[in-house]
């Protein structure tokens, strides 16, 4: 797949990707999909299980390879990536600050002042299995942000936190956002923080169905065919199935 370096004055976006359609065998992932993330601003993709989410972030990142479409990006662009879970063997002992040196060494201001970012600079000298879950993915956003990224892709990186825990991280969210300056892409399906935390909402079920600002994405009637309406939304972001045709509205 073609990775193209942005070049002209048109080239507002830091990452963009055109027509991208990925099949696993006969299985049609995304289809024609494109997007673009500018700087500084908090992109969420929404959609049901299965519609391609993660699968999407991964081919922007480089990990998947679509069977048709490029993804552009800015050159030299930095992205730091905060996976949906990370299994650390319990009988292995790491503590925080080794754990930040994995793949390589990093110095001990710049580990400190990720951890610091993230919300977490007490937990330097514990051991990662002793963790809570929202510390334990604070230490994971810290590591994606070593790199000093100009993109932040978080996959689903609340799960298994409760709802407190949730907000709080996407708090912390915002607050990287406003003093790195670095643009955010998240896959949720917290649609309650979605539409509180982005700029932007991008509603996919293996093809983008509607993307805007939350409130033209919520009032869209293709995504309120995927998710309902009130407070049975987010149940039916489980029960969708993909045996019955979208409407293509455009709600920009």
């Amino acid at each position: 797949m073609p990775v193209l370096p942005a070049s002209g004055a048109a080239m507002t976006a830091l990452l963009s990707a055109a027509g991208i359609t990925l099949r696993h065998g006969q299985n049609a992932v995304l289809e024609n999909v494109s997007l673009e993330i500018t700087a500084g601003e908090i992109v969420t993709i929404v959609g049901p299980n299965g519609s391609g989410k993660s699968s999407l972030l991964r081919v922007l990142i480089g990990a998947l390879t679509p069977q048709a479409g490029t993804v552009t990006r800015k050159a030299g662009l930095k992205i730091g990536y905060v996976p949906q879970k990370l299994h650390i063997d319990p009988t292995m002992p790491m503590t925080v600050r080794r754990f930040l040196d994995l793949p390589k060494r990093v110095d001990t201001d710049a580990a400190m002042q990720a951890l610091m970012t993230a919300g977490v600079p007490e937990t330097a000298n514990r051991q990662m299995t002793q963790l809570s879950g929202g510390q334990f993915q604070r230490v994971l956003l810290a590591r994606a942000l070593l790199g000093k990224p100009d993109v932040l892709m978080l996959d689903e990186a609340t799960q298994g936190l409760d709802q407190p825990g949730s907000a709080q991280f996407y708090r912390q969210i915002e607050e990287v956002r406003r003093d790195l300056g670095c643009a955010i892409l998240m896959v949720s399906h917290e649609l309650h923080v979605v539409m509180s935390a982005s700029d932007r909402v991008i509603c996919l079920n293996g093809h983008v169905c509607c993307e805007g600002t939350p409130d033209v994405v919520s009032a869209a009637p293709a995504y309120r065919e995927l998710f309902g309406t009130g407070t049975g939304g987010a149940l039916a972001l489980y029960r969708h199935e993909h045996d019955h045709h979208h409407h293509h509205e455009d709600a920009q």
